[in-house]
């Protein structure tokens, strides 16, 4: 996968700065001094490299637009004026709030069903959009060779750069994709936005595209206490969504039940729009519940890019 300038759509490369080179060259010179002469060389060498290590890099593009590597290792390649808000995507609670649910193994199922999947698209390059703090980029290293995790909430994608160094991490919007044409195998979204038009770009011919989101009965039972009427969600509204450059060519639908005791059920609440949508009295009274029997259910879709011709039409 090639990375480009959210500015002017050229090539990024990463170089690392001149700051942190003169900053190197500096302690090198203070630990020689209190070096012995015999070990100088040595000690000039160790220190230096260690210092490579650890300097700070940057990406950069022919028309010389600069992104610095954040001290966590992601890369914002959000622009202020791509920005609908001045913090864009999940709220830090709402970050926090999920990582907790997550790590409590709720949705390891899914997880499982997802990385089961990919592994069978044989993908070398993949690209995960809304990836918040990893929980399921983190596991297609295991089946791909190079992974980018991509996120619009910078606080999710703190986290997950921190946690697992081996992804490359960036913050952007999946509006504007800051990658190059044909250079990705799958593009996954888990219970993300699906910019069809972006996605069908960046995909190499007949690449796929892995989705997951919420099946028709998925946590009825929590929306019931929450909402005085409950719709059901509608998967299929994403096939419709996607027809024109994608064609589905396998699903599945994962359902099991979900025990939840009092601090997952908060977890939970608050990662969802229902922290907001529900009324405050009843999610207060849902949240005094010590547990909440519901049930967890999933739809699974893979689509494969469909190629154009020189008409302007899609063929299968």
């Amino acid at each position: 996968m090639t990375i480009i300038c959210p500015l002017c759509q050229t090539r990024l490369t990463q170089e690392v700065t001149s700051q942190a080179t003169s900053k190197a060259t500096s302690q090198a010179k203070s630990q020689v001094t209190a070096t012995s002469s015999a070990n100088t060389e040595i000690a000039q060498t160790e220190i230096a490299q260690t210092e490579t290590t650890q300097r700070n890099s940057r990406w950069v593009c022919q028309n010389s637009h600069s992104f610095d590597v954040a001290r966590q290792g992601y890369v914002n390649l959000l622009p202020v004026q791509h920005k609908n808000s001045k913090s864009p995507g999940d709220t830090p609670q709402a970050v926090q709030a999920r990582r907790e649910f997550l790590q409590g193994g709720y949705y390891e199922p899914l997880r499982e069903a997802l990385m089961s999947v990919l592994a069978r698209l044989q993908a070398d390059t993949v690209l995960d959009l809304g990836c918040g703090e990893g929980y399921y980029t983190s596991g297609m290293t295991d089946v791909a060779q190079q992974v980018i995790g991509l996120d619009i909430a910078k606080p999710a994608v703190q986290i997950a750069a921190k946690r697992y160094p081996r992804i490359n991490w960036l913050v952007a919007s999946a509006a504007k994709l800051p990658l190059q044409d044909a250079s990705v195998d799958v593009v996954s979204s888990f219970f993300s936005p699906l910019p069809r038009d972006e996605m069908a770009r960046v995909l190499k011919p007949h690449g796929y595209l892995l989705v997951a989101v919420p099946a028709s009965q998925h946590l009825y039972a929590l929306r019931a206490a929450l909402f005085e009427q409950v719709n059901l969600h509608q998967p299929e509204k994403f096939i419709d969504t996607l027809a024109g450059g994608f064609k589905l060519v396998e699903q599945h639908l994962l359902a099991y039940p979900l025990r939840l005791p009092q601090a997952a059920l908060r977890q939970l609440i608050a990662m969802t729009p229902y922290a907001w949508k529900a009324k405050a009295e009843r999610r207060m009274q849902l949240e005094q519940s010590d547990e909440l029997l519901t049930q967890a259910s999933f739809q699974i879709y893979v689509f494969q890019k469909q190629a154009e011709v020189s008409s302007g039409e899609v063929i299968a």
